[in-house]
């Protein structure tokens, strides 16, 4: 079944405010297992919309439109509906009067504008509101739907959970087309979206044949339940990193996670075959969520000293909740005399590896931290030391006076260098801790034990 999104508001097109609406609702569709190949969004014009709503209809089997549902003048999706559904209006009292009650309960008239929120569609069902004036409507057009529903996303999202869902359930059962769709994202830095998309062509092209041969994806994955399909995708993410998206649609939820697996632990071993540790996270995980977890395994703690980046770092550390267990503190030593002064730079350069390492163990003796990350830099737009913009020197000082170092090229203007900065100083901190051993959990204290 395929549903297309129809998102109604001028504001929307301006871009005065953003469609999140669309988003939460193709997550939604997607975990229903129901297909969203087009999300369109149109102003607040009568015609514009009814050719929105005809040209969706025109090539999916049901239409969700959000917005429009409102008291005011601009609020026009109902007189679209109903001119889609070739209709009259009608103006239902019994929604009339909830309104009026509404109004009554908190000391107030009802405006005679709000009646118009009481006018459906001929032949329309309505989904009562239960957290707003506006109600939601389920009309039939042929042998399709439009389902119509307000534009304020908590009273959409309740409407469509509790309206719209169980009717498409019903339409996928009766066209036998149940089925689940569950996505997961593997974070990955350190290579570029084009590297990542010709290192994984050959599953994308198993994949692509095992969907197009009919075999429903069960060739690709021997021995999982209940068949399949799953594909992949590649998502730029600019400072974040890049992502690689598997998708898997399944009878059920235990089929698909079981096709998500299989194929995650095939990307995986090709990504690590061709470009190392790449893979930092999955879904919502993040550069610093990994760090905190593998600090925490090895009951190790972290200082920072910063230079370019002035502080981003130990900013995206502390936005980990519970960072205080882990994370000791961290210095912004701009200047060369604090450099010096505070965190023991030797005279010299300061935008050099010994600088970076010599801030990396100052940081680590003056925040009495396990390990010291350090990093200095020229982000531009000039020349420093002779040292050209986009050069980045790391140092991390680990336990047993062990000490590691990079040097980064990095592009981009002076706010990218010193975010991408932040993040590959805390990927080369994830992948030397990486290699570090993992203690065994703490046993539970005795009673009356400190």
């Amino acid at each position: 079944m395929r549903v297309e999104i129809v998102a109604v508001g001028t504001e929307l097109l301006l871009g005065q405010i953003a469609d999140t609406n669309s988003a939460w609702l193709g997550q939604a569709l997607a975990a229903a297992g129901v297909d969203s190949h087009f999300h369109q969004a149109v102003g607040d014009n009568h015609d514009r919309i009814v050719l929105a709503l005809r040209t969706a209809l025109a090539r999916a089997d049901g239409v969700i439109v959000c917005g429009g549902l409102g008291p005011t003048q601009d609020d026009i999706t109902r007189e679209a509906i109903a001119e889609v559904m070739n209709v009259p209006l009608r103006r239902d009292e019994t929604i009339e009067e909830r309104i009026s009650q509404l109004f009554g309960a908190r000391g107030r008239h009802m405006p005679p504008s709000n009646g118009r929120q009481a006018d459906v569609p001929l032949g329309a069902t309505i989904i009562e509101p239960t957290r707003g004036t506006a109600p939601g409507l389920m009309c039939p057009v042929g042998h399709k739907v439009l389902y119509a529903v307000p534009g304020v996303p908590h009273e959409m999202a309740e409407m469509f959970e509790r309206g719209i869902l169980p009717d498409l359930r019903r339409r996928q059962v009766e066209a036998g087309e149940e089925s689940v769709i569950v996505s997961r994202v593997l974070r990955t830095w350190g290579t570029s979206e084009s590297a990542l998309a010709e290192a994984l062509q050959g599953r994308v092209e198993v994949l692509d044949a095992s969907r197009a041969d009919g075999a429903g994806g069960r060739g690709t994955h021997e021995g999982q339940p209940g068949g399949g399909t799953v594909t992949l995708a590649f998502l730029a993410s600019g400072i974040e990193g890049i992502k690689v998206r598997l998708t898997a649609r399944a009878p059920d939820a235990a089929a698909a996670a079981g096709l998500l697996a299989a194929e995650e632990a095939m990307v995986r071993e090709v990504l690590v075959g061709r470009f190392g540790d790449i893979v930092f996270g999955i879904d919502d995980e993040t550069m610093e969520t990994a760090v905190a977890g593998l600090l925490l395994a090895r009951r190790l703690t972290l200082g920072t000293a910063e230079s370019l980046t002035g502080g981003l770092i130990a900013s995206r550390l502390v936005d980990v909740v519970g960072a205080s267990r882990w994370f000791r503190g961290g210095v912004v030593a701009y200047t060369p005399d604090v450099k010096q002064d505070v965190l023991g730079v030797p005279a010299g350069p300061v935008v050099s590896e010994a600088a970076a390492v010599a801030m990396a163990r100052g940081a680590a003796r003056l925040l009495r931290a396990d390990v010291g990350l350090g990093i200095t830099g020229v982000a531009g737009p000039e020349s420093e030391e002779g040292v050209a913009p986009g050069t980045v020197y790391v140092g991390l000082a680990l336990p047993g006076d062990e000490v590691e170092t990079a040097t980064l090229t990095l592009p981009g203007d002076r706010p990218r260098i010193r975010q991408y900065s932040a993040i590959s100083a805390l990927d080369l901190l994830r992948r030397r801790l990486s290699a570090l051993p993992a203690l065994p959990e703490r046993a539970p204290s005795a009673p009356g034990v400190a």
